[in-house]
């Protein structure tokens, strides 16, 4: 019978539309399952074969677990605001909105067709104002909210107001930027503004000077994932640092919480890892060190067992004590050096270990503990994120140290014994003693950091801490496209929007860029103010600074509508709350969440940052967002290349290109002709205009690429549409080809003529279903031998999606069909599970033929086949027959005899006499089901 797999696949995409088959209900009868693919921003391109392998992958499990009887939520949605869409209206004048509904609905038109079993009505856009609303609330939430280190919580700003009504700043133990000190009477007389101000210090939504990267020809703020190499991602633009006044959410008060969360999740290994190095956990000590100037440096060292090697200082080149510590003499220096340290992004800072570079700022400060006079410079190592911006640079063992010392010419002094000449190089170890230390001589390094904190402390000049290597989120972004932030602006204060007036929607501009003052383009806004006393938003000509005040002008971050949709999806249609208690609490955390390893210290840290902040505040009862994550690999291109003979336009074939100096160019997969590795030269002269007066040089009248996997990309030309596998291959074909390629984990290269395995396949299986033209079904009782090859499926298939093997359970598939196609079986109580175990694979073709077997409803929330190990107990073994462990032949016997009956029946044995002659036997070794070895 011939299958036919468009039609067969648009009628069931029809009927899953049509009869809502993915809606999930809200019941509690059920157990819940929730699986969840990472947020897709819907760019202009559209999908490529490379981006749906983590959706498959994640529907297969979906549908498994509605078979196996659970509630499933599987939801869709889009993290639509992003910088692509502003780039373009800024290019163009067309507002982001409409292109990203142009995008939306493109991606929508292929998800579908690929035959996702999501529960499209609960679908959210992260640009919708009825989302945003959401988003602008928590904000407000996290801005009325301060970590008390006490409960190690977030609480209510109430609370921390009633602590300075009662006690001023005495007793507070509160993550804050600075230490501030003041009675209960100090705070009742302060001034409405001064109150602010203070509270500003502990809020976890704050805004404060910050070092951001700053990007003027996009004229944002950039996080640090979207720079690469000193430069921006969108457009290659140069990225300086900059300071700013800026939001901020206080992440840090949360790095201990969010390092012991991780030790509950079932997370990749390294993705914990990453999390771990960017949240940065040490320990050590706060060292105040005098200056001659009468200034205090106070840095963080993990090894103050190593403070009497102290012999310079390394300030951050963006601290403000540079200011006041360069001398007139070494202004010019260092103005010069800070400048280029501008120009650098903190993790290239990071990055960057070889070259070494600095200037000293003329300065000196003094070694509490030798007393000596040591000289204070700055440099681009020293980042002013991490720590103090200071550092006490000990030479002899610290590398990067030792390097600045041989380059400016520095006192190095060991203070930790080993045989290794530290003139020449550092010794970084732990595992020696102190020597050249006063009074920590001899000392291990346990016991002399103890020994030294005490004593630092004793001094008065610092204490023992613990501190890590996170910032707080920069959350301010100088952008048009993104959520607006809930803010107005009274004497230079912020001030909430109350409730009511959310969403504050993004207002019309006339243009995209920042104003000609340096505004963000929300500054273009001719009605973006907010009057007070009518609780509304107004004209901005209409400010007046007493009743109508202006609004904040940023908006928020790319991150922050992706930092809490999962909640949404449990009650996306709400207008009374962001999610109903009862709600988030049956379906508590995400049970499998699916995507790249790229987001491990954005998206996965912020997420798991507000989900802990709405758990403290008792909006939710689950402490972590994500419990299962699965990174999956990338789909790699297989680039075409031609090569261009150099300072020429003439095109050279692949086997004859090594007769020349050539530059190898990437051209569109779409111009190679059929499967082969020529490109047809007549549409090459017609794709670009450079090659349409081109001279080729061919082999054989042929011009042949070279080809080379690559990452999938519209740059590299290899990008395959996966309209075009569905529409030759079906939906179903591409489902078990991406599952077919390998571990779900590993990268693995794309190859169109491997599909037409996997599609003989499913002609395999479809005609198992007929004679001829005709569908032929039996109600015959299998054979015992067709159901073992049920029922190895079925055990094969339960382990395999469990450990989520999907490639190997595709094999088995492939297996099961040629073994029952060669029994030709065409039995009911065969073939009906047959096509509920393959469904979750194949849901289309599956539906088909559980349709054609005389049932009406899906085959969706048919119970998975149950596993009868019984129809697996061998009834005979091929037993492997040695002598004196060489094996000669092979013999069936009973799986029910013993040792005594298999001996009896093997000295009888013909093929046994032959091997034995008149050799005695000396031993019988029988391994049950195993081996027979006859020792003579």
């Amino acid at each position: 019978m011939f299958y036919d797999h468009q039609q067969i696949e648009k009628k069931w995409q029809k009927y899953w539309e049509d009869n809502q088959t993915y809606k999930t209900s809200d019941s509690t009868d059920k157990p819940k399952f929730y699986v969840l693919d990472m947020f897709p921003y819907p760019s202009g391109a559209g999908l490529h074969v490379g981006h749906p392998l983590g959706y498959i992958a994640s529907d297969i499990y979906a549908r498994y677990k509605r078979h196996q009887g659970f509630n499933v939520l599987h939801p869709v949605g889009y993290d639509s605001f992003g910088l692509p869409a502003e780039q373009y209206a800024i290019q163009t004048g067309t507002h982001p909105a409409i292109t990203t509904e142009q995008n939306i609905t493109r991606y929508e038109e292929q998800l579908r067709k690929i035959g996702f079993s999501f529960d499209w009505s609960r679908e959210v856009r992260t640009s919708d104002p009825s989302y945003y609303k959401w988003t602008q609330w928590i904000f407000i939430q996290l801005f009325h909210s301060w970590y008390n280190k006490s409960t190690d919580k977030a609480e209510s700003i109430e609370t921390l107001i009633q602590h300075f009504e009662e006690k001023g700043s005495e007793g507070l133990n509160a993550n804050q930027n600075e230490e501030l000190n003041f009675t209960a009477e100090e705070w009742k007389n302060a001034s409405e503004i001064d109150k602010s101000a203070i509270l500003l210090n502990y809020r976890l939504a704050y805004r404060a000077e910050t070092t951001v990267n700053w990007c003027p020809a996009l004229g944002t703020v950039l996080a640090n994932d979207e720079i690469k190499d000193g430069k921006s991602e969108r457009g290659g633009y140069p990225v300086f640092q900059k300071k700013m006044m800026q939001w901020s959410m206080r992440i840090s008060a949360y790095s201990e919480r969010l390092l012991q969360g991780l030790k509950t999740l079932d997370w990749p290994q390294p993705l914990k890892d990453s999390q771990e190095y960017w949240i940065g956990k040490s320990q050590g000590a706060q060292v105040r060190f005098a200056t001659e100037n009468g200034e205090t440096i106070e840095v963080f060292t993990t090894r103050p067992d190593t403070i009497f090697g102290a012999t310079f200082m390394v300030l951050a080149p963006e601290n403000p004590l540079v200011q006041d510590l360069k001398t007139e003499e070494q202004a010019t220096e260092i103005a010069n050096y800070i400048e280029e340290t501008s120009k650098k992004t903190e993790r290239d800072r990071m990055a960057d270990v070889k070259n070494v570079s600095g200037a000293f700022t003329g300065s000196y400060a003094i070694n509490p503990f030798t007393g000596e006079n040591i000289p204070v410079y700055i440099s681009d190592y020293v980042l002013m994120g991490y720590g103090t911006g200071a550092v006490m640079a000990v030479p002899a063992h610290d590398e990067r140290d030792h390097r600045f010392a041989k380059k400016f010419n520095l006192e190095i002094i060991k203070v930790v014994e080993s045989d290794v000449d530290v003139q020449e190089e550092s010794y970084d170890s732990k595992d020696s003693v102190c020597v050249n230390s006063d009074f920590l001589n001899g000392l291990n390094y346990k016991d002399a950091k103890s020994k030294i904190i005490a004593e630092i402390e004793n001094r008065g000049i610092g204490h023992g801490t613990t501190n890590y290597r996170q910032r707080d989120a920069i959350f301010s972004r100088q952008r048009y496209w993104g959520e607006p932030v809930p803010i107005y602006y009274k004497e230079g204060m912020p001030y909430t929007l109350p409730n009511s007036a959310l969403p504050l929607e993004l207002p019309e501009v006339e243009k995209y860029l920042p104003t000609e003052d340096g505004d963000p383009p929300l500054g273009n806004a001719k009605t973006f103010a907010w009057d007070e006393a009518n609780q509304k938003v107004v004209d901005t000509d209409l400010i007046d600074d007493k009743t109508v005040f202006p609004l904040e002008l940023s908006t928020m971050p790319g991150w922050a509508g992706s930092s809490w949709y999962f909640l949404r999806y449990m009650d996306p249609n709400d207008d009374e709350v962001f999610a109903k208690k009862e709600l988030t609490n049956y379906w508590g955390q995400v049970d499998l969440y699916i995507g790249g390893s790229e987001h491990a210290t954005g998206h996965l840290l912020y997420s798991r940052f507000w989900n802990m902040f709405l758990k403290d505040r008792g909006y939710i009862e689950q402490n972590e967002p994500f419990q299962k994550l699965i990174n999956q690999g990338m789909i790699l291109g297989m680039s075409a290349l031609i090569h261009r003979i150099d300072g020429t336009n003439k095109i050279v074939s692949k086997n004859l290109a090594s007769e020349y100096q050539t530059q190898k160019i990437p051209v569109d997969i779409s111009m190679l002709i059929g499967t082969t590795d020529e490109i047809d030269v007549e549409k090459l002269r017609v794709w670009r205009p450079e090659f349409n007066n081109a001279e080729f040089i061919l082999e054989d009248g042929k011009l042949i690429t070279e080809r080379e996997v690559d990452k999938m990309s519209k740059r590299t030309y290899n990008v395959v549409n996966p309209d075009d596998i569905c529409n030759e291959y079906g939906a179903d074909g591409l489902r078990l080809y991406e599952m077919f390629l390998g571990p779900l984990e590993q990268s693995k290269p794309w190859n169109t003529q491997g599909l037409s395995g996997v599609y003989g396949f499913l002609k395999k299986f479809w005609n198992l279903y007929f004679d001829g033209d005709t569908f032929s079904v039996s109600d015959e009782e299998p054979t015992k031998e067709e159901y073992k090859i049920l029922h190895t499926l079925i055990k094969k298939v339960n382990f395999d999606i469990e450990n989520f093997s999907f490639n190997t359970s595709v094999s088995s598939f492939m297996i099961a069909v040629n073994e029952l196609q060669k029994l030709k079986c065409n039995k009911r109580n065969i073939l009906q599970p047959l096509a509920v175990i393959i469904s979750p694979y194949a849901p289309h073709i599956c539906e088909e033929v559980w349709n054609l077997l005389g049932n009406n409803a899906s085959i969706e929330f048919e119970p998975f086949p149950k596993l009868d190990e019984s129809y697996l107990i061998e009834d005979e073994i091929d037993y492997p027959v040695s002598f004196n462990g060489k094996m000669k032949f092979k013999i069936k016997l009973s799986a029910d005899l013993g040792k005594g009956e298999v001996q009896k029946l093997m000295m009888e044995n013909d093929e046994v006499k032959k091997f034995l002659g008149d050799k005695s036997v000396k031993n019988f070794i029988f391994v049950p089901k195993k081996i027979i070895n006859v020792v003579i």
